[in-house]
């Protein structure tokens, strides 16, 4: 397969799961041959929140207006003015979101680019009738789509007449591991934990995360075990989720546990592994997801997953590689979240680890990628 120079298009450099599968993929494609270049909009110029094998460039841009729509327009500009000054000399284009998809097709029908592919890991419900739009123009402009689940590959076929192309996500099982390592006690220490059992939930406070249900099952879990605290990470986000963040908090206050409930934020790419060892289990009864890439780096690491039953999740899990619960029921989500402290849960992560995560390697994923790839650069030599 010949090396293609491959440019790698995602809406942030901060830590989100669609950032993450860029990182990771541009990095795989990079170590099979290929010239790969990862760009984002970068207000901070900081560059991206971990070290990336693949060439990055940050665009420079503004930082971003508080309305989404205008945030959107603004992006956009900045991203399509990149690629039409400095962004073209490249076999593939490939967006990992609706803003990039938008601003590579500015290019596309000012005649800068030929075209460009699409990722769509999930597809979000607007009320806005402009961001509805942008979503279905970056979908629908786009010469070829890949999906990273079999749920939204339907998905487009039904609500969009496409058909998109399913490639697998990944994770490092050389990274994410269930060895013990010495920043594993510093963490702990750190964080103020106790001997717990410790439960964490990725993904900050979002409606999307169910972080609210998952408080309420997290205060049902206490009754059982008195010492149990909850670690909430992450939360960058390009949305606005401050209503939702003033219900959590609002509930969590007269619940009396707030000593037990542990708000991190982002935290260091590299202390992601320790921080799964240092769980008991991963709660991520999500009401919509991609995929579940933090499913898969719990499981690398031997942790306990309690999901939803919903896909994507039910397309790879089952009953006896992670607990299952119905997302909108705090009492199904605290069930679960007590199975998941059970000697056969463990078991569960362990044969999880061992059946699903070889077909899941980075590795597999570039090659696929780079297989489309290949067949999409053929077919435009033959246009």
């Amino acid at each position: 397969m010949n090396p293609r120079r491959i440019a790698l298009y995602t809406h942030s450099t901060n830590p989100r799961g669609g950032v993450v599968h860029t990182l990771e993929l541009g990095d795989a494609l990079a170590r099979a041959g290929h010239d790969v270049t990862i760009h984002a909009p970068d207000p901070t110029g900081q560059g991206f929140f971990r070290r990336t094998a693949a060439r990055h460039i940050s665009i420079p841009a503004t930082p971003a207006p508080a309305s989404l729509p205008a945030m959107m327009v603004q992006r956009i500009a900045e991203i399509s003015g990149y690629v039409r000054d400095a962004g073209k000399h490249f076999d593939i284009h490939h967006a990992q979101d609706t803003i990039n998809a938008n601003a590579l097709l500015e290019c596309v029908e000012s005649g800068q680019l030929r075209a460009f592919v699409r990722t769509v890991h999930h597809v979000d419900t607007y009320a806005d009738p402009a961001l509805l739009a942008w979503q279905r123009r970056g979908i629908r402009g786009a010469a070829s789509c890949f999906c990273v689940s079999a749920v939204w590959q339907n998905f487009l076929a039904r609500e969009h007449g496409l058909h998109a192309d399913i490639v697998p996500n990944g994770v490092s099982v050389q990274r994410f591991t269930p060895h013990p390592a010495p920043r594993d006690q510093t963490l702990r220490a750190e964080l103020g934990l106790g001997a717990g059992p410790i439960y964490l939930a990725i993904g900050g406070i979002e409606g999307r995360k169910n972080t609210i249900n998952i408080l309420r099952a997290f205060q049902l879990c206490l009754q059982a075990h008195p010492a149990a605290q909850l670690i909430i990470a992450g939360g960058a986000s390009l949305l606005d989720h401050s209503t939702y963040q003033a219900t959590f908090h609002a509930e969590l206050a007269p619940m009396g546990i707030a000593d037990h409930v542990f708000l991190t934020g982002p935290m260091p790419d590299d202390d992601m592994p320790s921080l799964y060892r240092i769980a008991d289990a991963l709660v991520f009864p999500s009401v919509k997801e991609g995929f579940g890439l933090v499913v898969l780096e719990a499981l690398a690491s031997e942790t306990p997953v309690i999901v939803s039953r919903i896909p994507p999740f039910t397309e790879y899990l089952s009953d006896s590689t992670c607990s299952f619960a119905d997302p909108q029921s705090p009492p199904s989500i605290a069930a679960a979240m007590q199975r998941a402290l059970t000697a056969a849960a463990r078991r569960d992560a362990i044969q999880a680890r061992n059946k699903i995560l070889p077909e899941m390697s980075w590795e597999i994923s570039a090659a696929r990628h780079a297989s489309l790839y290949e067949s999409l650069c053929a077919e435009a030599a033959h246009a």
